[in-house]
């Protein structure tokens, strides 16, 4: 970046001290809080709510790291599902699960550099073609690899986290949601806050600044894809079991978005409370529609992003002046 974008920088640097930290501090509070309540028989489900909760925001808020460079990613499906295929694999070759659990999302992370290598100058609906076209071609891929290798089209089987223990697998996902609301914050707070937003206003303009687009563009692929596989790995633990369609679905790639725009894009307190607030909804509306939850959970949803461009925190924060959480 040039010289003088550092000094404006610093004066237009978001303050996320005080008062603007609270709400994600309230959140972290009560999810700490709520493995511990007494729930009864209704504990193991509850708890695999407020897992797959906690998953949702992990990818939510890793998607939206990538939106902030301007760049609408549908890959992220293909590196969840290689964070879970590469987790799985590593623990047949008997890896420990914490080092599988590393090297799958640092190999996932370092896929995505390759491919953005190659698509990065792309930009639009050009880069989100070619990211779904990328995840097609990982799922085909792993499907048509022998069954003695990665389970073919049935799938594998997958140990359990932590041998199974919902408190602890929980308690573990709330962990790697820290991180990652941690990256975002640390986002904001560096120049990759101002080099992102400068390529996402316009990259002829962020080149006049200095800003090295690729060089940018191709981190904040990196975070993100790299944040997605570790939300592939939480998956795979807790589901027992992994299947190429299921995995590398089309879905996969469209909830983070679908979340991160709900609860408001370019921020870290929007995709985290989306996610939250979808996932209970969903849960909701299950048990009242039964087989038509899904498509009132999509109305709902559509009618959501069309009255709230700005999310819920947008709404929330209207008329106030300062940064974005």
């Amino acid at each position: 970046m040039s010289a003088a974008l550092p000094g404006r920088a610093a004066r237009l640097r978001p303050d996320i001290t005080g008062p603007k930290l609270l709400p994600l501090i309230v959140f972290f509070v009560l999810a700490l809080a709520f493995p511990f309540l007494p729930f009864g028989d209704r504990r193991e489900f509850l708890l695999q709510i407020g897992y797959f909760t906690l998953v949702a925001g992990i990818l939510a808020l890793s998607w939206d790291l990538l939106a902030r460079s301007g760049q609408v990613s549908l890959a992220h499906a293909a590196f969840y599902g290689l964070g879970a295929y590469g987790y799985a694999l590593l623990l047949r070759a008997g890896v420990p699960w914490p080092a599988a659990m590393l090297l799958a999302t640092l190999a996932s992370g370092g896929i995505s550099l390759l491919l953005g290598a190659v698509t990065m100058r792309l930009n639009g609906m050009y880069f989100a073609i070619a990211t779904l076209a990328f995840t097609e071609v990982v799922r085909t891929v792993i499907q048509n690899l022998p069954e003695r290798v990665a389970g073919g089209a049935n799938g594998l089987l997958v140990p359990a986290l932590l041998g199974g223990n919902s408190r602890g697998q929980y308690l573990l996902a709330l962990a790697l949601l820290g991180v990652t609301v941690g990256v975002s914050l640390a986002v904001r707070v560096t120049r990759l806050h101002h080099a992102f937003s400068a390529i996402r206003q316009g990259e002829e303009t962020a080149r006049v600044l200095g800003v090295s687009v690729v060089r940018y563009k191709l981190l904040a692929f990196f975070l993100s894809s790299t944040l997605a596989a570790v939300g592939g790995v939480l998956y795979a633990g807790k589901t027992f079991f992994i299947n190429p369609l299921e995995t590398f679905s089309l879905a996969n790639s469209i909830a983070p978005l679908t979340t991160s725009i709900f609860g408001g894009l370019y921020t870290t307190l929007g995709p985290v409370l989306g996610a939250t607030l979808l996932r209970v909804a969903e849960e909701l509306l299950h048990g009242a529609v039964k087989s038509g939850y899904l498509v009132v959970y999509g109305l709902v949803l559509m009618l959501s992003i069309l009255w709230l461009p700005r999310g819920i925190v947008g709404l929330w924060r209207r008329g106030r002046s300062g940064g974005d959480l």
